[in-house]
C-alpha cells in the first residue's frame, strides 16, 4: 500500500512539476512524442464534455465558468503541445508502412481535435484579457498542423490543411482582440514553425509506396511462397482485391479487369506504367492554376480512359485535392497579410506578395449591416470564378460567415 502511495506523489510530484515549468524543458525530443502525450492526457475528458466543447457554437458568446472549468482541464496537454512546437529535431510519427493501404494513422483525427480545442481555449484566454496566452496556443497549433503531415501521406497533407484552416479562422473571428504584441508573437511562431508538406511531394513519395511499393512486395513474396505457381499467386490477388473493397461493384469491377490478366510478371509491368502516372500528376499538382486547370481536365481523360486498371481503378481523386492546396496556400498568405498589417501598416500588407498574383493581396473595409467592422483581404486565386478572401473582424456584433467564397460576409446561418 506504501509503495502505491508513494507511486501517486510521485505521479502527483511530476504532473505539478509540468505545470510548474513553463520555458525549462528539453528540445531534442521528437515531437511526436510530445503529442501522443498530450493526446493520452486529453483522452481522460468525459465525451459528454468534449461533446458540450465542440457541438456548440461559442464565438461572441458570454462563455460561462463551466466552458472554462472545462478548457482548463487541457492545460498540461497544451503544454506539451508547446513544447513540441520548440522542438530541435523533426517529427517522426513512428508509423510502420508495411500494412499498405490498411496501415492505420489514428493520429490524424487526434492532431484535428487539439487544434480544435486550441480555438476554444483562445476564446476563454481573450474573455480573461490573456492575448499572449492565446497567441501561444495558436503557434502550439500551427507547428501541430504543420507536423501532422509528416508521414508524407495525402490524407495527413489534408489534415494539415484542414488543421492550418482552423488556427486561420481563429485569427479571423478574434483578429481585433489580440494585441500587437500577442501577433507579433504569432507571426514569430508561424514562421519558425516546420515547413508544410505539399499533395504534390506526397505522391512522389509516401501515398505511391503506401500502394504500388506494398503490391509489389506481396506479389515477390507469393512467388517464392507459390514456387512459381501463378494461378495461386493470382488467387491471392482476387482474394486480396475482395479483401480490400466493401463495395461490390468496385470488387467485380476488380474481378472483370484481373480476369483478362495472365500472370504476376504482367500485373508487375501495369504496376511500373502506374508509377509513370503518379510521377506526371505530382508534375501537375506543382503548376500554378492557371497551367493546372489546362493539363488537369485531359489528364483526367486519361485516366479515365487508361486499359490499365491500377491506373484507372485504384488512381486517387487527387485532382480535385489540387484547389484544397492552391486555397490553403491563398488563405495562409490573406492570415499573414492581416498579421503585418496590425504590426506594420501599409508597409507590412504589401510585404505580403500574393501567391497567385503579381503583387500585393486586395485590401478593404468591410461594413456589416451599416457598421464597420473590420477589413477584407482577396487573393487573385478564384475557383468558380469567386476570389479566395477572408474577413478580419476588428468590431465585435452579430456574427457573419468569415470564408467561403459564396456566403462571404453573409450572416451566420441559425
Amino acid at each position: 500500500m506504501k509503495r502505491f502511495q508513494s507511486f501517486c506523489l510521485t505521479l502527483l510530484g511530476s504532473t505539478c512539476l509540468l505545470a510548474a515549468q513553463d520555458r525549462d524543458f528539453r528540445t531534442d525530443i521528437n515531437p511526436a512524442l510530445r503529442y501522443y502525450e498530450a493526446m493520452i492526457l486529453g483522452a481522460d475528458s468525459p465525451q459528454a464534455d468534449r461533446d458540450y466543447l465542440l457541438t456548440n457554437e461559442w464565438q461572441g458568446q458570454n462563455l460561462s465558468e463551466r466552458f472554462g472549468k472545462l478548457v482548463s482541464q487541457y492545460d498540461n496537454p497544451f503544454k506539451l503541445v508547446r513544447q513540441a512546437a520548440q522542438a530541435s529535431v523533426p517529427c517522426d510519427w513512428g508509423i510502420d508502412f508495411s500494412p499498405g493501404p490498411e496501415t492505420l494513422l489514428p493520429h490524424l483525427a487526434r492532431c484535428k481535435a487539439l487544434v480544435q480545442m486550441a480555438k476554444l481555449r483562445v476564446l476563454w484566454d481573450l474573455q480573461k484579457g490573456k492575448d499572449m496566452e492565446a497567441a501561444d496556443d495558436l503557434v502550439g497549433a500551427f507547428a501541430l498542423a504543420r507536423n501532422a503531415s509528416q508521414d508524407g501521406t495525402l490524407i495527413s497533407v489534408l489534415v494539415q490543411f484542414a488543421a492550418q484552416a482552423l488556427v486561420i479562422s481563429s485569427v479571423e473571428a478574434n483578429y481585433g482582440r489580440f494585441s500587437p504584441a500577442a501577433l507579433q508573437r504569432l507571426e514569430q511562431g508561424m514562421e519558425a514553425a516546420p515547413p508544410g508538406r505539399s499533395i504534390s511531394s506526397s505522391l512522389r513519395s509516401a501515398e505511391k509506396d503506401c500502394f504500388h511499393g506494398w503490391l509489389e512486395k506481396k506479389i515477390a513474396r507469393w512467388r517464392i511462397e507459390h514456387q512459381g505457381d501463378e494461378a495461386k499467386v493470382m488467387a491471392d490477388l482476387h482474394a486480396l482485391f475482395h479483401s480490400m473493397s466493401s463495395d461490390t461493384e468496385a470488387t467485380n469491377d476488380w474481378d472483370r479487369s484481373l480476369m483478362a490478366i495472365k500472370s504476376s510478371g504482367e500485373v508487375l509491368d501495369l504496376l511500373r506504367e502506374e508509377e509513370a502516372v503518379y510521377q506526371k500528376a505530382a508534375d501537375i499538382l506543382a503548376l500554378p492554376p492557371g497551367q493546372f486547370e489546362e493539363q488537369a481536365g485531359p489528364f483526367r481523360t486519361q485516366v479515365e480512359q487508361s486499359p490499365n486498371p491500377f491506373v484507372k481503378l485504384t488512381f486517387p481523386a487527387i485532382l480535385n485535392a489540387g484547389k484544397k492546396q492552391f486555397r490553403a496556400d491563398a488563405r495562409l498568405a490573406l492570415c499573414r497579410a492581416a498579421i503585418a498589417y496590425k504590426l506594420r501598416g501599409e508597409d507590412g500588407l504589401r510585404s505580403v506578395r500574393d501567391p497567385f498574383g503579381q503583387g500585393p493581396l486586395q485590401f478593404e473595409r468591410f461594413v456589416f449591416q451599416g457598421v464597420d467592422r473590420g477589413f477584407k483581404l482577396s487573393s487573385a486565386y478564384k475557383e468558380n470564378g469567386l476570389p479566395e478572401a477572408l474577413i478580419f473582424v476588428e468590431k465585435e456584433g452579430p456574427p457573419f460567415y468569415l470564408d467561403g467564397a459564396a456566403r462571404l460576409g453573409q450572416p451566420l446561418s441559425k
